[in-house]
């Protein structure tokens, strides 16, 4: 019997013909990595590979590793097997991996997004013969709402609040979604001020071309109260803190997935929440699967065991692999079975 072109290892997921992982969690001699949130891009490894656009976040997030770059459909070989790296439209530089070793094709998802954005690469479907998906949202309820109106109701919500002279204070992950918002929002309606994390990041990204209107960093002495109507972004565990209590009267809101279940928007205690993820929706993880012509599926992070015997159902070879991958923006406020319960 011929070694299958991938196994699961308690590392991650490795490569045999070419001696590599994807992903990895833990310490490796090379890794691919599919992009730059922190439960994909770990410390520690000794080599590192991943497209030209998802370098520099890694490099300011990990510091100096041995990073070297690839671009998106760039046919690369390593030891006996042939990968390249393709859109997953998650974040600005995020790629799905595809590894060929004797003809036969796997390709490992990494998170991605079916729907354009508009602001980071679009997702490319990938044929194979057997895919690896994530499915953090992978139960019928999670339906997204086209982004145009999710957009026109945050923009309506911080022009009110600016209005009414409070500030609309919006948690949302530092990287990547903080970004995909600032594209979205409206500037003329007012300041727009951001935690350090979420400059950070975005100053990175206007490096490389990204296109981000105009922020005002908040540092220590930033007299919040001095901006009138402000839109403020930071991390979702800045809300609710003496950091954000500086804007004097405002309204809180979240951006993510998770924000379609009631229980986690009431958990949470903001004001609103607006349903804006950067993951696949359920009706998205489906065609994208059905799209690659995969007869084996490797489900991951996410509803795995519901998915699964959906897939299974409906013709899959379907599989479930436990990782360690989950921690991104949409994972923080994750779901309990209560809560999917209740939607």
């Amino acid at each position: 019997m011929t070694e299958p072109v991938l196994t699961f290892t308690d590392r991650g997921i490795y490569c045999p013909a070419g001696d590599f992982f994807i992903d990895p969690w833990r310490p490796v001699d090379r890794a691919l990595i599919t992009h730059g949130h922190a439960d994909h891009a770990r410390d520690g490894h000794r080599r590192y590979l991943a497209t030209a656009a998802a370098a520099p976040v890694m490099r300011y997030r990990l510091g100096d590793i041995a990073l070297e770059t690839i671009a998106y459909g760039e046919p690369r070989r390593i030891g006996d097997a042939t990968v390249s790296f393709h859109p997953a439209g998650h974040i600005p530089g995020s790629a799905q991996i595809r590894v060929e070793v004797g003809g036969e094709v796997w390709v490992v998802s990494g998170d991605y997004k079916t729907e354009a954005d508009g602001f980071c690469e679009d997702f490319e479907t990938v044929r194979c013969h057997s895919f690896i998906s994530e499915c953090t949202f992978g139960l019928p309820v999670f339906s997204w709402d086209s982004q145009e109106s999710v957009a026109a109701e945050i923009n309506a919500w911080w022009r009110r609040n600016a209005d009414e002279g409070r500030a609309s204070i919006l948690g949302a992950y530092s990287l990547g979604k903080a970004q995909r918002l600032l594209a979205l929002v409206e500037p003329e309606i007012g300041p727009i001020l951001t935690h350090g994390a979420v400059e950070g990041t975005n100053g990175v990204l206007r490096a490389q071309g990204y296109a981000l209107p105009e922020t005002i960093q908040v540092v220590p002495e930033t007299d919040g109260k001095s901006f009138a109507g402000p839109l403020v972004l930071a991390p979702p565990s800045a809300l609710g803190t003496p950091w954000a209590r500086r804007f004097g009267p405002s309204s809180t809101a979240f951006a993510s997935g998770w924000m379609r279940l009631r229980g986690v928007r009431r958990r949470r205690a903001a004001d609103r929440g607006f349903v804006l993820s950067d993951h696949a929706d359920w009706a998205g993880l489906v065609d994208a699967i059905r799209d690659t012509g995969a007869e084996n599926v490797f489900v991951t992070h996410g509803y795995t065991d519901i998915f699964a015997r959906w897939l299974a159902a409906e013709g899959w070879n379907a599989k479930v692999v436990p990782t360690e991958f989950g921690t991104d923006e949409d994972d923080d406020g994750a779901a309990t079975s209560s809560d999917t319960a209740a939607a």
